[in-house]
């Protein structure tokens, strides 16, 4: 099937769209706040992006820091914008513990027309500031069957069920706790089929999850390098390609165009284009600093990426493939063992 693709004033419009390809199959889908879209109503994907967070710490993280109208307020003209650029689908990566509202998320989902996603897990970066208590005295099966309950009942009470399994860790050698953590996703993958998504310390730490899943019998295609840009040794982003991992890419800002360019470059010229996710890490209301404080916009990718992707010979297919058959295949709810 054809498509037109072509860049005006900053955006990119398609018309058109090929098929999904590849790992994709027809009974695909993602698991937003609203409930299953196949993977083709996916569209456009921001894979790696927040709404509200509250670094508090998971001892004092409440929803009664902020007012909920403020949020809508401050956030959703930031939504409208990104979808009128063309983006269908963001993923909300905000974990439990740290600001994680998804009654929010769904009321922001139905007035933006953007399909959002959720999490499970726990988040065991930052020296595991944002962990509860329990995370330290309960086992792996035990915070999987925790996360398990999430999928199967919904979240909180509310029937919204979580897109993939979000955790953190820091620079390798994992602590006890966190390897923990990441044999926990394991266990909740093979149950839901839910993705795995890690914010990773450096490409060593990405090494030793990726040496745990395998252990726990979960496939590399399961998992996803979140923060890979934070690694300057291009060697381990392709060692973890070819393994079948996610190489996640995800904190693009204007300045950092040009080396995204090149990152896209050398995957390419490896041919490990179709391991690669793309987003911002940007927003978000920040709960306890004034008005939210600043709020990042998410399109950064349409008005200098795409063009500039455009400028390096990058096809249409290729821009395709990295924003909607990548992350569709990537969040796909599927047990992959």
């Amino acid at each position: 099937m054809n498509r037109r693709t072509f860049i005006q004033s900053g955006l990119l419009l398609c018309t058109q769209p090929f098929p999904l390809t590849g790992s994709t199959r027809e009974q695909d889908y993602l698991m937003t706040v609203n409930g299953p879209v196949s993977a083709d109503a996916a569209g456009f994907v921001l894979p790696h992006e927040h709404i509200l967070v509250d670094f508090i710490g998971a001892d004092q993280v409440t929803p009664s820091r902020y007012e909920v109208e403020n949020v809508v307020a401050k956030a959703l003209p930031f939504l409208k914008q990104v979808r009128e650029r063309g983006c269908h689908t963001l993923v909300e990566c905000t974990p439990a513990w740290l600001g994680r509202d998804v009654r929010l998320l769904q009321r922001l989902s139905a007035a933006s027309g953007l399909h959002l996603l959720t999490n499970t897990g726990y988040y065991g970066a930052a020296r595991e500031k944002f962990l509860p208590a329990h995370a330290y005295t309960e086992s792996a099966g035990e915070l999987a069957a925790r996360w398990i309950q999430e999928w199967r009942e919904g979240i909180e009470g509310t029937g919204i069920r979580p897109g993939f399994i979000k955790t953190g860790l820091d620079n390798a050698p994992l602590s006890e706790v966190q390897q923990k953590l990441v044999r926990a996703a394991a266990l909740t993958h093979l149950e839901t089929g839910l993705t795995i998504g890690v914010h990773t310390g450096n490409g060593l730490a990405a090494l030793e999850e990726l040496k745990i899943i395998r252990n726990e019998g979960v496939r590399p295609e399961a998992w996803i390098w979140i923060h890979a840009q934070n690694e300057t040794d291009r060697a381990i982003h392709l060692e973890v390609a070819r393994a079948g991992g996610w190489v996640s890419f995800d904190g693009l800002n204007d300045p950092s165009v040009a080396a995204y360019v090149r990152f896209l470059n050398d995957m390419k010229a490896a041919q490990q284009l179709h391991r690669v996710l793309i987003s911002h890490d940007a927003g978000w209301y920040h709960v306890g600093e004034p008005d939210g404080g600043k709020y990042r916009s998410y399109d950064t990718v349409f008005t200098h990426l795409l063009p500039a992707l455009e400028q390096e010979g990058f096809t249409p297919q290729d821009i395709d493939l990295i924003f909607r058959q990548n992350p569709a295949m990537a969040f796909a709810v599927r047990v992959r063992n």
